[in-house]
């Protein structure tokens, strides 16, 4: 049987890998499907210093840089940047800036976020990002979830969450999503969500979902699988084109690996289906734990 302890440090070890491979997201418009070269960024799981040592802190970091390439001559992407995470007490404050070439046009972003719990059983998160008016990313975007730990031995954690994503050229995005986070004795951990998501001017009501498992323990070796699909509301594509209410799909496998007692190797491939171009790429970075 799972112990509130042992419940709290794999909660730690997929936040940490959440926070360095999967958090705050330079999504595109009404997407799941991350145009990105990494996996979904999730929420990070609360550690267990936020309710064992209150006073405890811990700092994660992660410089990465990936490519990718794209078919119907919307020419390659290009992607370098920073992420990180400081655990304070109940808070995990989380960081990113990174700098992109896609559809021709260079980008930049920037995101903060905070994941705070308030008991044992409820935490929550929140998360803001901007892009520097490049077409595909935001001109503002929140994210918002909270969480609840469930069953006996706190395995099972659900979610509900509600964005906001308002694009340069004036269209926005509501969404609301519901999700589950289950731990298996380790090393397993599956996770899935369905997003709800009205896309304006249009109106454009369309539905994605995800499933992903992890398998791994921290300090050692951590691989994701994840696959999405749905439908998308809206995605400018560069050149004042947008593609509106089509199906697409995405796979995409993460691994992470400690090379040392503090620092390892992160990386990570993709593979992203519509019905006007296909995309793929990788990821290679090098992440810190650092206390």
């Amino acid at each position: 049987m799972h112990t509130p302890m042992k419940l709290a440090a794999s909660a730690a070890a997929l936040g940490a890998f959440a926070a360095l491979t999967l958090s705050l997201p330079v999504r595109a418009q009404s997407s799941l499907m991350e145009p990105s070269t990494t996996a979904p960024r999730e929420p990070v799981m609360p550690s267990p210093e936020a309710s064992a040592q209150p006073g405890a802190t811990r700092t994660d970091l992660l410089l990465y840089t990936s490519a990718q390439h794209l078919t119907a001559g919307l020419g390659n992407w290009k992607e370098i940047g920073v992420r990180g995470s400081h655990t304070m007490g109940a808070h995990v404050l989380q960081g990113e800036a990174a700098t992109m070439r896609r559809f021709g046009e260079s980008g930049n972003f920037i995101g903060l976020g905070d994941t705070y719990s308030f008991d044992p059983d409820w935490f929550g998160s929140l998360s803001v990002g901007a892009g520097d008016g490049a077409s595909y990313l935001p001109r503002a975007r929140i994210d918002g979830f909270i969480h609840r730990k469930l069953l006996a031995d706190r395995n099972l954690i659900a979610s509900l969450g509600a964005a906001y994503y308002r694009a340069p050229d004036g269209h926005n995005d509501r969404s609301a999503s519901l999700g589950a986070t289950y731990y298996f004795s380790e090393p397993w951990i599956l996770q899935g969500e369905v997003r709800f998501n009205n896309s304006r001017p249009g109106s454009v009501t369309t539905r994605q979902q995800f499933v992903a498992l992890t398998w791994g323990r921290d300090q050692q070796t951590q691989i994701t699988a994840r696959h999405a699909w749905g439908r998308e509301g809206y995605q400018t594509i560069g050149n004042g084109d947008a593609l509106v209410d089509f199906s697409s799909h995405q796979s995409s496998l993460n691994l992470r690996h400690w090379l040392g007692a503090d620092w390892g190797l992160a990386a990570g491939i993709e593979r992203y289906h519509n019905p006007y171009y296909h995309r793929a790429g990788a990821t290679l970075g090098l992440f810190w734990e650092l206390p």
